[in-house]
């Protein structure tokens, strides 16, 4: 079978834009600018490059791109935003490589603002406490550039951990109620930040972390952890804060906590923001 000639669809494609018309680049009339038009949805494989100390990894991940349109343009090219995917596959993928596809999207889209925001899991390797036994711990990681001319670039964590309540520790005479909890930051990258790191920085602030894989040592030593270790989902937010103020790298953030609620049908939530002055 003979390769794939990419210079014959090249040739191919561009002279059929000679011949057909192009109805998204048609004047528009109602004189209505669009703040975000593209694509979302689109599932891709790629490399990732978390940290000087990792492998590179692989993972599959979901992009939403888009631009912003002018009052007299009537549409985009969506196909466009496509074909600027398959260049992700030649090398991994690091942070600082991710915002540089900003600037290379509008310009191929011609747009003078926009957004990439791609989402996967990041499988980090994780020792348990006590036994050592090492397994895959999973994240949902989210990379976002958007902007203009001076791209701003957001890293989004959601890190899985365990919260005891110290209200029930202190009026039980045994026991207290635990739960899992979600811990949501977004915090905007203004130099190179190290994920596996600030991941690990922000599980310590739990009650307990979590783990892919414990053994009998290792579950004794997590629930004796976490029960002297009793945190409200306020005095998570506050703890992480801190270790995000002190973190180089970190401009503005957010940071999001539920406690999935294990003696109630609801959940409690705290949420702590900080933007640049």
């Amino acid at each position: 079978m003979k390769p794939f000639d990419t210079t014959i669809v090249a040739d191919n494609s561009a002279h059929q834009s000679q011949t057909m018309p192009d109805v998204q680049g048609q004047t528009d009339l109602r004189n209505i600018p669009i703040q975000a038009a593209g694509v979302r949805g689109v599932k891709y494989p790629i490399r990732l490059r978390v940290s000087d100390e990792l492998p590179d990894m692989a993972t599959v991940a979901e992009f939403e791109l888009t631009v912003a349109l002018p009052a007299h343009q009537k549409g985009t090219h969506m196909s466009r935003f496509v074909e600027i995917l398959e260049g992700l596959h030649s090398k991994a993928l690091a942070l600082n490589d991710f915002s540089e596809l900003l600037p290379q999207m509008l310009a191929r889209l011609e747009a003078d603002e926009g957004c990439i925001r791609m989402r996967m899991p990041v499988f980090l390797p994780k020792a348990a406490p006590v036994s050592g036994v090492v397994s895959l711990m999973d994240y949902d990681v989210t990379w976002e550039v958007s902007g203009g001319k001076v791209p701003i670039t957001h890293l989004i964590l959601v890190i899985p951990v365990t919260s005891l309540c110290p209200c029930s520790k202190k009026i039980s005479d045994y026991g207290a109620h635990n739960q899992r909890s979600h811990v949501t930051v977004r915090l905007q990258c203004v130099a190179p930040v190290d994920i596996p790191a600030t991941i690990k920085a922000i599980e310590q602030q739990a009650s307990c972390e979590l783990y892919g894989l414990l053994k009998r040592v290792d579950e004794k030593y997590v629930t004796e952890r976490a029960y002297d270790n009793p945190k409200f989902v306020e005095d998570l937010v506050h703890d992480v804060a801190l270790v995000l103020d002190a973190q180089t790298g970190v401009g503005a953030y957010r940071v999001f906590a539920e406690n999935f609620e294990s003696i109630h049908n609801h959940s409690a939530f705290a949420c702590v923001e900080k933007n640049n002055p």
